[in-house]
């Protein structure tokens, strides 16, 4: 797990840490001295090595001490062990992998499980399954959750398996590099396609419940309508959703919000007959591969409920 570059002119090593790998400041601190090496030296062995390069360079550069020459070879080691200990390992907790890689984990979460642990369930979710599989491939780092889906939402979840993935894909998500596809099921007939550019807020005194409020954080969601069908005399739609934004139970609220609460979501709609969750499923995700730029893009497909659901 390492970062690799040429350099191609005489800088400082901060500054390629920095400007070219986008490193936080954080990061840069917690590997500059312990896992970054310079043609495979550590950074003190490198600096005796090339005392009289380094002492000429301070005529001119007052941060000398980082000086590197054109070729040099740096590598920064991301594979380092972390204290892995808040999540508690659960081998029944089964994995759907979509697709995995030394950087990354994706996989495939199944409704009515909590991505993360929670105080009443320190054990029981997508995390804990996480935890027991990399202890199994021998990977001790932190569980890092790039997105989250609520517990009865289903679809695409990707952990991050070091924290300068992490950092990338957040930095991904404010350039919009990365998007996420959702399919869900409305109440009544929508049409067409649009957007909702509506800001969240917490509904008081609620932890809970989100509303659409003037005050709150910008959230947009665009739709687009993929089928109109009847059940019983009612109306349904088959709704595609791509955020913009990733706010707490955005689409749940957007959606509400303009008079199509999604099928079975009780606490922004009705419970449904036919379904026991709210009909949201998180489909498809496209990004940039942090490491080989490469375009990468994963769906899954509709569970059995929310396809038996579409008529």
């Amino acid at each position: 797990m390492k970062l690799e570059y040429i350099v191609k002119d005489e800088d400082n090593y901060i500054q390629i840490l920095k400007n070219y790998f986008h490193m936080s400041k954080r990061l840069i601190k917690k590997v500059e001295y312990s896992y970054v090496y310079i043609n495979g030296k550590s950074i003190q062995e490198y600096y005796i090595e090339n005392n009289d390069f380094i002492k000429s360079k301070a005529k001119i550069d007052k941060h000398f001490y980082h000086a590197i020459k054109s070729g040099d070879k740096i590598e920064i080691d991301l594979g380092f062990d972390e204290e892995d200990s808040e999540v508690v390992p659960n081998e029944k907790i089964k994995l759907e992998i979509l697709y995995e890689d030394e950087w990354m984990l994706i996989v495939n979460k199944p409704p009515f499980i909590n991505v993360h642990p929670s105080p009443n369930d320190y054990d029981g979710s997508l995390a804990n399954g996480v935890k027991a599989y990399f202890n199994k491939i021998g990977l001790h780092k932190k569980i890092r959750i790039v997105n989250r889906l609520d517990k009865n939402t289903s679809g695409i979840v990707i952990f991050a398996k070091c924290e300068y993935i992490q950092e990338m894909f957040t930095r991904e998500m404010k350039n919009n590099e990365y998007q996420k596809k959702y399919i869900a099921v409305v109440e009544g007939k929508l049409e067409g396609f649009g957007s909702i550019d509506k800001p969240i807020a917490r509904k008081l005194p609620s932890i809970i419940e989100r509303e659409v409020n003037p005050s709150g954080e910008k959230a947009i969601t665009h739709y687009k309508v993929l089928k109109n069908f009847k059940a019983d005399e009612s109306n349904f739609s088959e709704v595609e959703l791509l955020l913009e934004t990733g706010r707490t139970h955005q689409i749940r609220v957007h959606l509400a919000y303009i008079g199509h609460p999604i099928v079975g979501d009780t606490l922004y709609g009705n419970a449904s007959k036919y379904i026991d969750r709210q009909a949201l499923h998180a489909y498809a995700i496209d990004f940039i591969h942090p490491i080989t730029n490469k375009h990468m893009h994963l769906e899954t497909p509709l569970p059995k409920d929310i396809e038996n659901l579409i008529i």
